[in-house]
């Protein structure tokens, strides 16, 4: 079962920049209540393109150095990368259909 791995600002970039496959990362914390609402989202999508993208979670709370580095100013937001650069940028709570054609997008290559 494919699920997102919660990434630390120590690994971020072995498992996100580094990474062959485009990668959505999920920026979020405990108490927000958006991130729980997009979280089941995001999980449906990690089974959905199991092999062609990887979904990392990042917790700003515990990892301040990753969000601050990217300009994370609220959260949820999602950063999909592709070729270690940032491709896309979603802010707040989106529908799952957003979110996977940031990943289409990511995936062919615009």
């Amino acid at each position: 079962m494919a699920a997102p791995e919660a990434v630390t600002d120590g690994d971020f970039h072995a498992k996100v920049i580094e990474s062959p496959l485009p990668v959505l990362v999920d920026f979020w914390a405990e108490w927000c209540g958006p991130c729980k609402m997009i979280a089941p989202l995001v999980d449906e999508l990690a089974e959905e393109y199991d092999g062609r993208a990887a979904f990392a979670k990042v917790d700003v709370d515990a990892n301040p150095q990753t969000p601050g580095a990217y300009g994370i100013r609220g959260i949820p937001t999602l950063l999909v990368f592709s070729g270690g650069a940032e491709v896309e940028r979603l802010v707040g709570f989106r529908p799952k259909a957003d979110l996977a054609a940031a990943l289409d997008k990511a995936l062919a290559g615009a």
